[in-house]
Protein backbone atom coordinates (compact mmCIF):
# COMPACT_ATOMS: atom_id res chain seq x y z
CA UNK A 1 0.00 0.00 0.00
CA UNK A 2 2.64 2.13 -1.38
CA UNK A 3 -0.59 5.56 -1.46
CA UNK A 4 -1.86 4.48 1.94
CA UNK A 5 -1.06 3.63 5.25
CA UNK A 6 -1.15 0.47 6.46
CA UNK A 7 -4.20 0.46 9.83
CA UNK A 8 -5.06 -3.50 10.44
CA UNK A 9 -7.08 -5.93 8.93
CA UNK A 10 -8.25 -9.52 10.10
CA UNK A 11 -10.67 -11.59 7.95
CA UNK A 12 -13.43 -13.53 8.73
CA UNK A 13 -16.18 -10.81 10.93
CA UNK A 14 -13.01 -8.61 10.05
CA UNK A 15 -12.24 -6.53 7.14
CA UNK A 16 -9.60 -7.18 5.03
CA UNK A 17 -6.45 -4.82 4.85
CA UNK A 18 -7.45 -1.25 5.65
CA UNK A 19 -5.54 1.53 5.40
CA UNK A 20 -5.64 5.21 4.63
CA UNK A 21 -5.15 6.88 1.07
CA UNK A 22 -2.37 9.51 1.71
CA UNK A 23 -4.57 11.76 -0.49
CA UNK A 24 -6.80 12.22 1.77
CA UNK A 25 -5.11 12.35 4.80
CA UNK A 26 -5.52 15.97 4.70
CA UNK A 27 -9.24 15.28 5.08
CA UNK A 28 -8.75 15.06 8.49
CA UNK A 29 -9.73 12.41 11.06
CA UNK A 30 -10.78 11.30 14.57
CA UNK A 31 -9.42 8.44 17.13
CA UNK A 32 -11.97 7.43 19.85
CA UNK A 33 -12.81 5.22 22.55
CA UNK A 34 -13.29 4.56 26.01
CA UNK A 35 -9.79 4.63 28.06
CA UNK A 36 -7.79 1.57 28.01
CA UNK A 37 -9.31 0.76 24.73
CA UNK A 38 -6.27 1.33 22.51
CA UNK A 39 -6.01 4.81 21.48
CA UNK A 40 -2.98 5.53 22.25
CA UNK A 41 -1.48 2.52 20.13
CA UNK A 42 -3.31 3.25 17.29
CA UNK A 43 -2.14 7.33 17.77
CA UNK A 44 1.41 5.67 17.90
CA UNK A 45 1.11 3.27 14.72
CA UNK A 46 -0.29 6.16 12.74
CA UNK A 47 2.47 8.00 13.41
CA UNK A 48 4.54 5.30 12.42
CA UNK A 49 3.26 5.02 9.33
CA UNK A 50 2.86 8.70 8.42
CA UNK A 51 6.61 9.14 9.20
CA UNK A 52 7.64 5.87 7.17
CA UNK A 53 5.65 7.76 4.36
CA UNK A 54 7.89 10.98 4.68
CA UNK A 55 5.59 12.87 6.02
CA UNK A 56 6.67 15.00 9.44
CA UNK A 57 4.11 14.24 12.31
CA UNK A 58 3.51 16.41 15.75
CA UNK A 59 1.84 15.01 18.70
CA UNK A 60 1.60 15.39 22.58
CA UNK A 61 2.15 12.76 24.61
CA UNK A 62 -0.24 12.76 27.69
CA UNK A 63 0.86 9.84 29.73
CA UNK A 64 4.71 9.88 28.38
CA UNK A 65 4.14 6.26 26.86
CA UNK A 66 4.92 7.77 23.08
CA UNK A 67 8.38 8.80 23.74
CA UNK A 68 9.22 5.11 22.35
CA UNK A 69 8.60 6.03 19.15
CA UNK A 70 12.40 6.87 19.38
CA UNK A 71 12.93 3.43 20.11
CA UNK A 72 12.63 -0.01 18.32
CA UNK A 73 10.41 -2.73 19.65
CA UNK A 74 12.06 -5.86 21.17
CA UNK A 75 11.91 -9.77 21.25
CA UNK A 76 11.93 -10.06 24.31
CA UNK A 77 9.16 -7.70 25.37
CA UNK A 78 6.45 -9.87 27.25
CA UNK A 79 3.39 -8.58 24.01
CA UNK A 80 6.30 -10.42 21.46
CA UNK A 81 3.90 -13.00 20.55
CA UNK A 82 1.08 -11.30 20.78
CA UNK A 83 1.90 -9.02 18.11
CA UNK A 84 3.95 -11.76 15.75
CA UNK A 85 0.61 -13.56 15.58
CA UNK A 86 -1.61 -10.69 15.58
CA UNK A 87 0.73 -9.55 12.24
CA UNK A 88 0.28 -12.84 10.31
CA UNK A 89 -3.70 -12.74 10.85
CA UNK A 90 -3.69 -9.57 9.54
CA UNK A 91 -1.46 -10.32 6.61
CA UNK A 92 1.00 -7.67 7.31
CA UNK A 93 4.22 -9.45 6.04
CA UNK A 94 6.72 -6.52 6.00
CA UNK A 95 6.45 -6.46 9.86
CA UNK A 96 9.44 -5.70 11.48
CA UNK A 97 10.73 -3.66 14.54
CA UNK A 98 11.83 -0.58 13.79
CA UNK A 99 12.51 3.16 15.52
CA UNK A 100 11.57 6.26 13.98
CA UNK A 101 13.81 9.85 14.25
CA UNK A 102 11.80 12.08 16.57
CA UNK A 103 12.65 15.25 18.01
CA UNK A 104 11.54 15.80 22.08
CA UNK A 105 9.91 19.15 23.14
CA UNK A 106 8.46 20.44 26.20
CA UNK A 107 7.04 23.88 27.40
CA UNK A 108 8.96 23.40 30.72
CA UNK A 109 12.18 22.48 28.81
CA UNK A 110 12.59 19.36 31.62
CA UNK A 111 11.96 16.73 28.92
CA UNK A 112 12.55 18.13 25.17
CA UNK A 113 13.83 21.24 23.70
CA UNK A 114 12.08 24.35 25.22
CA UNK A 115 9.15 25.38 23.19
CA UNK A 116 8.25 28.97 22.85
CA UNK A 117 6.07 31.90 21.09
CA UNK A 118 5.79 35.54 21.77
CA UNK A 119 2.74 36.94 23.69
CA UNK A 120 2.16 39.35 20.32
CA UNK A 121 1.83 35.97 18.03
CA UNK A 122 -0.04 34.47 20.84
CA UNK A 123 -2.80 37.55 20.25
CA UNK A 124 -5.65 38.35 22.88
CA UNK A 125 -7.73 35.78 21.52
CA UNK A 126 -6.36 32.79 22.66
CA UNK A 127 -5.05 34.82 25.67
CA UNK A 128 -8.22 35.31 26.95
CA UNK A 129 -9.21 32.18 26.76
CA UNK A 130 -5.95 30.28 28.45
CA UNK A 131 -6.49 33.36 31.23
CA UNK A 132 -10.34 32.63 31.10
CA UNK A 133 -11.68 36.07 30.44
CA UNK A 134 -14.68 37.58 30.79
CA UNK A 135 -15.86 39.82 28.09
CA UNK A 136 -14.70 43.32 29.81
CA UNK A 137 -11.53 41.69 30.51
CA UNK A 138 -11.29 40.32 26.68
CA UNK A 139 -12.38 44.12 26.04
CA UNK A 140 -9.26 45.46 27.86
CA UNK A 141 -6.76 42.71 26.81
CA UNK A 142 -7.89 43.89 22.96
CA UNK A 143 -7.04 47.53 24.09
CA UNK A 144 -3.89 47.12 25.20
CA UNK A 145 -2.62 44.57 22.45
CA UNK A 146 -3.94 47.53 20.26
CA UNK A 147 -1.60 50.16 22.57
CA UNK A 148 1.28 47.87 22.34
CA UNK A 149 1.15 47.91 18.38
CA UNK A 150 0.73 51.90 17.95
CA UNK A 151 3.31 52.90 20.37
CA UNK A 152 5.72 50.46 18.85
CA UNK A 153 5.91 47.85 22.07
CA UNK A 154 6.86 44.89 21.39
CA UNK A 155 4.75 42.27 23.30
CA UNK A 156 7.46 39.46 24.05
CA UNK A 157 6.88 37.53 27.61
CA UNK A 158 4.86 38.19 30.37
CA UNK A 159 6.89 41.18 32.35
CA UNK A 160 6.71 43.08 28.96
CA UNK A 161 2.03 42.26 29.01
CA UNK A 162 2.00 43.24 32.80
CA UNK A 163 4.06 46.41 32.15
CA UNK A 164 1.91 47.66 29.38
CA UNK A 165 -1.09 46.61 31.32
CA UNK A 166 0.42 48.67 34.40
CA UNK A 167 0.45 51.45 31.79
CA UNK A 168 -2.94 51.36 30.85
CA UNK A 169 -4.53 51.22 34.18
CA UNK A 170 -2.35 54.35 35.06
CA UNK A 171 -3.76 56.16 31.89
CA UNK A 172 -7.06 54.55 31.84
CA UNK A 173 -9.29 57.58 31.88
CA UNK A 174 -7.69 58.59 28.82
CA UNK A 175 -8.03 55.58 26.96
CA UNK A 176 -11.33 55.29 27.82
CA UNK A 177 -12.29 58.50 25.88
CA UNK A 178 -11.21 56.33 23.13
CA UNK A 179 -11.14 52.91 22.79
CA UNK A 180 -14.32 53.02 25.61
CA UNK A 181 -14.09 51.97 29.31
CA UNK A 182 -10.61 50.62 30.52
CA UNK A 183 -11.37 49.80 34.40
CA UNK A 184 -9.27 49.02 37.11
CA UNK A 185 -11.16 46.68 38.36
CA UNK A 186 -10.48 44.90 34.67
CA UNK A 187 -6.63 45.74 34.65
CA UNK A 188 -6.57 43.89 37.84
CA UNK A 189 -8.68 40.66 37.12
CA UNK A 190 -6.31 40.40 34.36
CA UNK A 191 -3.48 41.00 36.08
CA UNK A 192 -4.06 38.49 38.45
CA UNK A 193 -4.79 35.70 35.94
CA UNK A 194 -1.21 36.68 35.05
CA UNK A 195 -0.44 35.52 37.99
CA UNK A 196 -1.82 32.21 38.37
CA UNK A 197 -0.80 31.37 35.16
CA UNK A 198 2.89 32.14 35.99
CA UNK A 199 3.24 30.28 38.68
CA UNK A 200 1.41 27.10 36.60
CA UNK A 201 5.11 27.90 34.28
CA UNK A 202 3.23 29.85 31.79
CA UNK A 203 5.70 32.39 31.60
CA UNK A 204 8.10 29.99 30.32
CA UNK A 205 5.80 29.44 27.19
CA UNK A 206 6.52 33.49 26.32
CA UNK A 207 9.65 34.41 24.72
CA UNK A 208 12.52 34.22 22.73
CA UNK A 209 13.61 32.62 20.47
CA UNK A 210 10.36 31.85 19.48
CA UNK A 211 9.54 28.43 17.44
CA UNK A 212 10.34 28.22 14.07
CA UNK A 213 7.77 25.84 11.98
CA UNK A 214 9.91 24.35 10.05
CA UNK A 215 11.88 22.79 13.02
CA UNK A 216 8.54 20.69 13.20
CA UNK A 217 8.26 19.98 9.32
CA UNK A 218 11.59 17.79 8.71
CA UNK A 219 12.40 15.13 6.84
CA UNK A 220 15.31 13.24 8.00
CA UNK A 221 18.71 12.23 6.11
CA UNK A 222 16.99 9.07 4.97
CA UNK A 223 13.60 10.48 3.87
CA UNK A 224 11.14 9.54 6.30
CA UNK A 225 9.44 12.66 8.27
CA UNK A 226 10.64 13.63 12.01
CA UNK A 227 8.36 13.13 14.86
CA UNK A 228 7.91 15.28 17.24
CA UNK A 229 6.94 14.96 21.02
CA UNK A 230 5.46 17.51 22.70
CA UNK A 231 5.93 16.00 26.55
CA UNK A 232 2.36 16.69 27.90
CA UNK A 233 2.71 14.79 30.96
CA UNK A 234 3.07 17.84 33.27
CA UNK A 235 1.57 20.10 31.17
CA UNK A 236 -1.66 18.20 31.55
CA UNK A 237 -1.74 20.05 35.22
CA UNK A 238 -2.61 23.12 33.55
CA UNK A 239 -5.27 22.21 31.00
CA UNK A 240 -6.36 25.48 29.64
CA UNK A 241 -2.65 26.20 28.78
CA UNK A 242 -2.55 22.96 27.27
CA UNK A 243 -4.97 23.63 24.88
CA UNK A 244 -4.19 26.78 24.24
CA UNK A 245 -0.46 26.46 23.04
CA UNK A 246 -1.65 23.45 20.80
CA UNK A 247 -4.79 25.52 19.33
CA UNK A 248 -2.12 28.00 19.07
CA UNK A 249 0.51 25.96 17.01
CA UNK A 250 -2.71 24.69 14.97
CA UNK A 251 -3.29 28.70 14.10
CA UNK A 252 0.54 29.34 13.14
CA UNK A 253 0.68 26.71 10.59
CA UNK A 254 -2.67 28.36 9.20
CA UNK A 255 -1.27 31.51 9.07
CA UNK A 256 2.34 30.53 7.98
CA UNK A 257 1.78 27.41 5.22
CA UNK A 258 1.15 27.98 1.35
CA UNK A 259 -1.78 26.99 -0.46
CA UNK A 260 -0.80 23.72 -1.69
CA UNK A 261 -4.14 22.51 -2.74
CA UNK A 262 -4.82 18.41 -2.62
CA UNK A 263 -1.05 17.13 -2.73
CA UNK A 264 -0.13 13.58 -2.97
CA UNK A 265 0.46 13.34 1.06
CA UNK A 266 0.64 15.96 3.89
CA UNK A 267 2.95 18.28 4.50
CA UNK A 268 2.35 17.52 7.88
CA UNK A 269 -0.08 15.67 10.31
CA UNK A 270 -0.58 17.37 13.62
CA UNK A 271 -2.45 15.10 16.67
CA UNK A 272 -4.68 16.94 19.14
CA UNK A 273 -4.85 14.49 21.95
CA UNK A 274 -7.18 14.70 24.61
CA UNK A 275 -9.37 16.54 22.43
CA UNK A 276 -12.28 17.58 24.61
CA UNK A 277 -10.25 19.87 26.79
CA UNK A 278 -10.33 22.23 23.68
CA UNK A 279 -14.01 22.56 23.63
CA UNK A 280 -14.98 22.45 27.24
CA UNK A 281 -16.73 25.80 28.31
CA UNK A 282 -15.19 27.52 24.85
CA UNK A 283 -16.60 30.59 24.22
CA UNK A 284 -18.37 30.68 20.78
CA UNK A 285 -16.27 32.75 18.99
CA UNK A 286 -12.95 30.14 19.87
CA UNK A 287 -15.55 27.27 18.35
CA UNK A 288 -15.68 29.20 15.33
CA UNK A 289 -12.03 29.74 14.80
CA UNK A 290 -11.63 26.24 15.60
CA UNK A 291 -14.12 25.27 12.72
CA UNK A 292 -12.71 27.67 10.25
CA UNK A 293 -8.86 26.43 10.71
CA UNK A 294 -10.19 22.71 10.25
CA UNK A 295 -12.21 23.95 7.27
CA UNK A 296 -9.06 25.77 5.82
CA UNK A 297 -5.81 24.39 6.97
CA UNK A 298 -6.34 20.86 4.81
CA UNK A 299 -5.90 23.35 1.68
CA UNK A 300 -2.26 24.10 3.42
CA UNK A 301 -1.42 20.45 3.80
CA UNK A 302 -1.80 19.81 7.22
CA UNK A 303 -3.75 17.07 8.31
CA UNK A 304 -5.45 17.62 11.66
CA UNK A 305 -6.57 14.16 14.00
CA UNK A 306 -8.84 14.93 17.05
CA UNK A 307 -8.05 11.97 19.73
CA UNK A 308 -10.88 11.43 22.50
CA UNK A 309 -13.13 9.22 24.82
CA UNK A 310 -16.16 10.15 22.89
CA UNK A 311 -17.19 11.55 19.65
CA UNK A 312 -19.76 13.58 21.41
CA UNK A 313 -16.92 15.56 22.69
CA UNK A 314 -16.18 17.42 19.55
CA UNK A 315 -18.66 20.06 18.31
CA UNK A 316 -20.78 18.68 15.28
CA UNK A 317 -19.71 21.55 13.00
CA UNK A 318 -16.01 20.11 12.94
CA UNK A 319 -16.84 16.70 13.83
CA UNK A 320 -18.70 16.45 10.40
CA UNK A 321 -15.08 17.64 8.81
CA UNK A 322 -13.55 14.45 9.75
CA UNK A 323 -13.21 11.81 6.92
CA UNK A 324 -11.49 9.73 8.41
CA UNK A 325 -12.23 7.80 11.74
CA UNK A 326 -11.08 4.92 13.99
CA UNK A 327 -13.42 4.52 16.75
CA UNK A 328 -12.77 1.95 19.54
CA UNK A 329 -15.23 0.68 22.06
CA UNK A 330 -17.36 2.80 23.56
CA UNK A 331 -19.08 1.65 26.77
CA UNK A 332 -23.15 2.05 27.35
CA UNK A 333 -23.49 1.65 31.13
CA UNK A 334 -26.16 4.14 31.28
CA UNK A 335 -29.08 5.84 29.31
CA UNK A 336 -26.96 8.55 28.57
CA UNK A 337 -23.95 6.23 27.49
CA UNK A 338 -26.31 4.74 25.55
CA UNK A 339 -27.70 7.75 23.73
CA UNK A 340 -24.02 8.84 22.57
CA UNK A 341 -23.35 5.52 21.44
CA UNK A 342 -26.37 5.41 19.10
CA UNK A 343 -25.28 8.65 17.80
CA UNK A 344 -21.69 7.53 17.53
CA UNK A 345 -22.85 4.55 14.96
CA UNK A 346 -25.24 7.20 12.88
CA UNK A 347 -21.94 8.94 11.62
CA UNK A 348 -21.37 5.88 9.86
CA UNK A 349 -22.12 4.10 6.02
CA UNK A 350 -23.96 1.26 7.54
CA UNK A 351 -22.36 -2.13 6.69
CA UNK A 352 -25.23 -4.81 6.24
CA UNK A 353 -23.08 -7.22 7.86
CA UNK A 354 -23.09 -6.05 11.54
CA UNK A 355 -24.50 -3.40 13.76
CA UNK A 356 -22.46 -0.60 13.84
CA UNK A 357 -24.01 0.02 17.09
CA UNK A 358 -23.33 -3.05 18.39
CA UNK A 359 -19.81 -3.30 16.72
CA UNK A 360 -18.76 -0.26 18.57
CA UNK A 361 -20.18 -2.00 21.81
CA UNK A 362 -18.16 -4.89 21.56
CA UNK A 363 -14.92 -4.56 20.07
CA UNK A 364 -12.60 -5.64 22.36
CA UNK A 365 -8.90 -3.66 22.97
CA UNK A 366 -6.71 -2.86 19.76
CA UNK A 367 -9.64 -3.68 18.07
CA UNK A 368 -11.99 -1.02 16.29
CA UNK A 369 -14.38 0.22 13.38
CA UNK A 370 -12.86 2.10 10.89
CA UNK A 371 -14.08 4.09 8.01
CA UNK A 372 -11.68 5.79 5.81
CA UNK A 373 -12.44 8.29 2.76
CA UNK A 374 -12.14 6.01 -0.52
CA UNK A 375 -10.89 7.09 -3.92
CA UNK A 376 -13.48 9.71 -5.18
CA UNK A 377 -13.43 11.32 -1.60
CA UNK A 378 -16.45 9.23 -0.17
CA UNK A 379 -16.46 7.42 3.33
CA UNK A 380 -15.93 3.50 3.02
CA UNK A 381 -18.43 1.62 4.69
CA UNK A 382 -17.83 1.11 8.18
CA UNK A 383 -15.61 -1.89 9.11
CA UNK A 384 -14.52 -4.06 12.04
CA UNK A 385 -10.80 -3.93 12.22
CA UNK A 386 -7.69 -5.66 13.67
CA UNK A 387 -5.21 -3.09 14.32
CA UNK A 388 -1.73 -3.29 13.43
CA UNK A 389 0.93 -3.96 16.00
CA UNK A 390 3.81 -1.14 16.78
CA UNK A 391 7.02 -1.34 15.20
CA UNK A 392 8.50 1.01 17.90
CA UNK A 393 9.07 0.13 21.54
CA UNK A 394 5.87 0.22 23.42
CA UNK A 395 5.83 2.23 26.48
CA UNK A 396 8.20 5.31 27.51
CA UNK A 397 11.70 5.52 26.96
CA UNK A 398 14.59 4.99 29.31
CA UNK A 399 15.81 8.45 30.72
CA UNK A 400 19.01 8.32 29.19
CA UNK A 401 18.21 7.20 25.99
CA UNK A 402 15.50 9.89 26.01
CA UNK A 403 18.63 12.44 27.01
CA UNK A 404 20.54 10.94 24.18
CA UNK A 405 18.07 11.51 21.76
CA UNK A 406 17.28 15.84 23.14
CA UNK A 407 21.59 15.69 22.59
CA UNK A 408 21.72 14.26 19.07
CA UNK A 409 18.57 16.19 17.87
CA UNK A 410 19.21 18.58 14.67
CA UNK A 411 18.12 21.47 16.28
CA UNK A 412 20.00 20.83 19.97
CA UNK A 413 21.58 24.24 21.38
CA UNK A 414 18.97 26.26 19.26
CA UNK A 415 16.35 26.63 21.68
CA UNK A 416 18.06 26.27 24.83
CA UNK A 417 19.34 29.31 25.84
CA UNK A 418 16.84 32.35 26.29
CA UNK A 419 16.90 35.83 25.22
CA UNK A 420 15.72 39.07 26.51
CA UNK A 421 16.14 41.58 24.02
CA UNK A 422 14.71 45.26 24.28
CA UNK A 423 10.90 45.13 24.45
CA UNK A 424 7.49 46.73 26.35
CA UNK A 425 9.42 46.42 29.57
CA UNK A 426 12.53 47.95 29.08
CA UNK A 427 11.32 50.46 26.77
CA UNK A 428 8.09 51.83 29.12
CA UNK A 429 10.90 51.61 31.80
CA UNK A 430 13.16 54.48 29.92
CA UNK A 431 10.34 56.03 29.99
CA UNK A 432 9.71 56.13 33.44
CA UNK A 433 13.16 56.71 34.60
CA UNK A 434 13.26 59.76 32.46
CA UNK A 435 9.81 61.38 33.70
CA UNK A 436 10.90 60.90 37.12
CA UNK A 437 14.28 62.22 36.45
CA UNK A 438 13.31 65.32 34.65
CA UNK A 439 10.69 65.48 37.80
CA UNK A 440 14.30 65.66 40.00
CA UNK A 441 15.54 67.94 38.23
CA UNK A 442 12.95 70.90 38.20
CA UNK A 443 12.58 70.02 41.82
CA UNK A 444 16.05 70.63 42.12
CA UNK A 445 16.41 74.19 39.87
CA UNK A 446 13.24 74.87 42.37
CA UNK A 447 15.10 74.28 45.44
CA UNK A 448 17.89 76.61 43.79
CA UNK A 449 15.71 79.01 42.97
CA UNK A 450 14.07 79.26 46.54
CA UNK A 451 17.45 79.51 47.91
CA UNK A 452 18.56 82.31 45.98
CA UNK A 453 15.35 84.11 46.24
CA UNK A 454 15.89 83.94 49.89
CA UNK A 455 19.39 85.05 49.73
CA UNK A 456 18.33 87.59 47.84
CA UNK A 457 15.71 88.65 50.45
CA UNK A 458 18.36 88.52 53.30
CA UNK A 459 20.83 90.77 51.66
CA UNK A 460 17.94 93.60 50.31
CA UNK A 461 17.01 93.50 54.41
CA UNK A 462 20.98 93.88 56.09
CA UNK A 463 21.03 97.70 57.47
CA UNK A 464 23.95 99.49 55.64
CA UNK A 465 24.38 102.70 57.30
CA UNK A 466 23.24 104.61 53.94
CA UNK A 467 20.06 106.65 53.84
CA UNK A 468 18.18 105.24 51.40
CA UNK A 469 15.97 108.19 49.20
CA UNK A 470 12.81 108.25 47.71
CA UNK A 471 12.11 108.05 43.72
CA UNK A 472 9.32 109.25 42.47
CA UNK A 473 10.34 107.99 39.02
CA UNK A 474 7.32 106.62 36.98
CA UNK A 475 10.07 103.99 35.21
CA UNK A 476 11.05 102.80 39.18
CA UNK A 477 7.70 102.28 39.60
CA UNK A 478 6.66 100.07 36.08
CA UNK A 479 9.83 98.04 36.88
CA UNK A 480 9.25 97.34 40.46
CA UNK A 481 5.45 96.17 39.20
CA UNK A 482 6.98 94.42 36.23
CA UNK A 483 9.60 92.54 38.79
CA UNK A 484 6.91 91.75 40.92
CA UNK A 485 4.86 90.24 37.79
CA UNK A 486 7.74 88.59 37.01
CA UNK A 487 8.06 86.69 40.47
CA UNK A 488 4.54 85.79 40.68
CA UNK A 489 4.70 84.20 37.33
CA UNK A 490 7.98 82.95 38.15
CA UNK A 491 6.67 80.79 41.41
CA UNK A 492 3.82 79.75 39.61
CA UNK A 493 5.88 78.11 36.97
CA UNK A 494 8.26 76.93 39.76
CA UNK A 495 5.31 74.61 41.06
CA UNK A 496 3.93 73.56 38.42
CA UNK A 497 7.03 72.38 37.12
CA UNK A 498 8.22 71.39 40.35
CA UNK A 499 6.27 69.91 43.33
CA UNK A 500 2.91 69.50 41.22
CA UNK A 501 5.05 68.04 38.37
CA UNK A 502 7.22 65.59 40.78
CA UNK A 503 3.43 64.46 42.09
CA UNK A 504 1.95 64.06 38.90
CA UNK A 505 5.16 61.97 37.52
CA UNK A 506 5.45 59.89 40.44
CA UNK A 507 1.89 59.05 40.41
CA UNK A 508 1.84 57.54 36.70
CA UNK A 509 5.52 55.98 36.88
CA UNK A 510 6.19 55.82 40.76
CA UNK A 511 4.65 52.41 41.06
CA UNK A 512 5.57 50.64 37.68
CA UNK A 513 8.51 48.76 37.95
CA UNK A 514 8.48 48.65 41.82
CA UNK A 515 9.87 45.06 42.60
CA UNK A 516 11.36 44.17 39.23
Amino acid sequence: MSDAIFIGGGGEDYAEKQGLLLKYANRHGLIAGATGTGKTVTLQIMAENFAAQGVPVFLSDVKGDLSGLAAAGSEAFKLHDAFTSRAEKIGFDEYRYEAFPVTFWDLYGEQGHPIRTTVTEMGPLLLARMLELTDAQEGVLNIAFRVADEQGLPLLDLKDLQALLVWVGENGKNLSLRYGNVSHASVGAIQRSLLVLENQGGSKLFGEPALDLSDIIRTDTDGRGRISILAADKLMGAPRLYATFLLWLLSELFEELPEVGDPDKPKVVFFFDEAHLLFDDAPKVLVDKVEQVARLIRSKGVGVYFCTQNPADVPEDILGQLGNRIQHALRAFTARDRKQLRLAAETYRDNPRFSTEDAIRDVGVGEAVTSFLERKGAPSMVERTLIRPPSSQLGPLEQSTRQAAINASPIAGKYEAQKDRESAYEILKMRADKAAKEAEDAERAEEEMESAAEREHRTGRRYSGTRVGRSTSRKSTRKSDSSFGEAMADAVIKELKGTTGRRIVRGIFGSLFKGR
